[in-house]
């Protein structure tokens, strides 16, 4: 079995000054069948992507409506708002380790994240982890597609009259529902079409915009209300006990999950980067500080509204549905539309385009791929899922990210711990290379995932009558794992995978000493 070594001493790849490295001869993969113009290098004069691109980009992807919704999903449970905000900050400030860790290997050598995965699970094995990735994005893009449709549909009513709300029904709703849906999921098969450069201009101007318009909604509140209510001043249920304790785990685990699937995937965005310090700085600047800052307007707005209406609205869309100037309801809903396109076409289309291209890399173009991510979030049929979170959004895509975790651990593990950061570029695209390994799968990647995967999510529980999975765990033995399942399956396939490689590593050296 072919094992990577360090790289060979050769004219194949060039490294510049800050430590990007770019193919020398960008013809020399051209005719590998695991090579298209998207899945190769980016060449260094196109890495352009500046701080503010990234810190726009994680803007852009944080203001989104199910975003907004955390802080109430936590105060439903029972914490106070200081809770739920100090909750949120940390699983954000959490999740971004591994994102920044992901981020590097993109932006130094110009590869999407399929192409990254080749070095540790082999030129062909990579897809095993891209397309569990890919499919759990074709789900949430479904379903926030679904989510900005309904969006549309309500706020439209709002502009359009009766005959738009009360409009006959097709397969159980109004066929004007249908209608907002597809036509928002036109929109961002458009965006994806067009490719990443027009993904980087739209989300330049939309961050600034959706933060304006989020401001002077809490503006409006806060002058309407006379003060920021009393969700401020509501005391924890939960205390800072034991009690405190048993939902803050699962809950963190949930915060990181949120943002689990694009500590993966961030380097089908670095890969543009001008610099590591402009990538890692954006994204410090984008996700914590923004989610932090996200939850707490939430928080604001909210209990302004429980003062203005006389209850607590959540919902930013029964908020909207609230006002009576059309102006003002046009203007949310070209909000809410920004808002969700941000999200969905950078952290739900991009990354399974990559995925699924790098399956059939001479057949699916990264617009296909975009295409057949489309196609799949609607045939998953997003509105059922969403109708019983339950079992789906809570525990299937909760799920998944025990999974996302334990490739996450193997990606870490052999960038930084094996490799250290040298990676052969050409070998990536071809077959009998360093990163064949055998037939072109590394086994020892494929069970460190399959054992770090079991150890996170084996012990997959439900309470009764609210989930699929038997209350005790499918394996009791692991049930108090599961609440930790995303770092439980990062630290186990992390572990693992170092354990199974260092023999053959020792192997390997000792032959090219001898």
């Amino acid at each position: 079995m072919a094992l990577p070594s360090s790289p060979p001493s050769d004219e194949s790849q060039t490294a510049q000054a800050d430590g990007r490295v770019e193919l020398t001869d960008p013809a020399s993969i051209e005719h590998s069948p695991y090579y298209n113009e998207e899945l190769a290098p980016v060449p260094i004069a196109r890495r352009t992507w500046t701080t503010y691109n990234f810190a726009a980009l994680w803007i852009g992807m944080a203001h989104n409506i199910p975003s907004y919704l955390l802080a109430s999903g936590l105060i439903a449970l029972g914490m106070s708002w200081v809770q739920a905000f100090v909750t949120i900050t940390l699983g954000n400030l959490l999740v971004l380790i591994p994102m920044l860790l992901n981020s590097h290997a993109g932006t130094k050598y110009g590869v999407p994240f399929p192409v990254f995965a080749r070095a540790f699970y082999g030129v062909r094995g990579a897809n095993f982890a891209g397309l569990l990735r890919a499919f759990i994005a074709c789900g949430w893009f479904g379903i926030q597609t679904w989510i900005g449709g309904e969006a549309i549909y309500a706020l439209a009513g709002k502009l359009l009259g009766s005959w738009w709300r009360d409009a006959d029904r097709v397969l159980g709703q109004p066929w004007t529902l249908w209608a907002a849906f597809l036509f928002f999921w036109a929109v961002q098969m458009v965006i994806i079409w067009r490719g990443m450069e027009t993904l980087r201009r739209f989300e330049n101007w939309a961050a600034p915009f959706v933060i304006v318009a989020a401001v002077a909604l809490l503006v409006w509140v806060l002058v309407e209300a006379g003060g920021v209510g009393p969700i401020l001043e509501q005391p924890s249920k939960l205390g800072w006990g034991v009690e405190f304790w048993s939902v803050f785990a699962p809950s963190l685990m949930g915060m990181i999950a949120f943002w689990s699937t694009l500590s993966l995937n961030m380097p089908d965005f670095t890969r543009f980067g001008g610099s590591q310090r402009q990538q890692a700085l954006g994204q410090v600047l984008g996700l914590p500080t923004t989610m932090s800052f996200f939850a707490l307007l939430s928080i604001f707005i909210t209990s302004g509204t429980a003062v203005i209406y006389g209850e607590a609205i959540w919902d930013p869309i029964k908020l909207t549905e609230k006002f009576d100037n059309p102006l003002v309801v046009a203007l949310s809903l070209f909000t809410v539309m920004v808002a969700t396109l941000s999200v969905n076409v950078a952290a739900n289309v991009v990354s399974p385009s990559y995925d699924f291209s790098n399956a059939a890399p001479r057949l699916i173009s990264f617009r296909v791929g975009g295409l057949i991510t489309g196609v799949l979030g609607i045939a998953i049929q997003p509105w059922h899922l969403v109708a019983d979170p339950n079992i789906y959004i809570y525990v299937w895509l909760g799920f998944y990210g025990g999974l996302l975790g334990s490739i996450a651990g193997v990606l870490a593990a052999g960038y930084w711990l094996l490799d250290k950061k040298e990676l052969h570029l050409p070998d990536l695209y071809r077959r009998g290379g360093r990163y064949w390994f055998t037939g072109g799968w590394n086994l020892n990647a494929v069970v460190a995932t399959v054992v770090g995967s079991v150890a996170a999510v084996g012990g997959a529980y439900s309470e009764p009558g609210k989930g699929p999975f038997p209350e005790d765990g499918l394996i009791p033995l692991l049930k108090p794992l599961y609440d930790y399942s995303w770092a439980v399956g990062l630290v186990v396939a992390l572990v693992v995978y170092v354990l199974l490689s260092l023999p053959q590593r020792r192997r390997e050296a000792a032959r090219v000493v001898g």
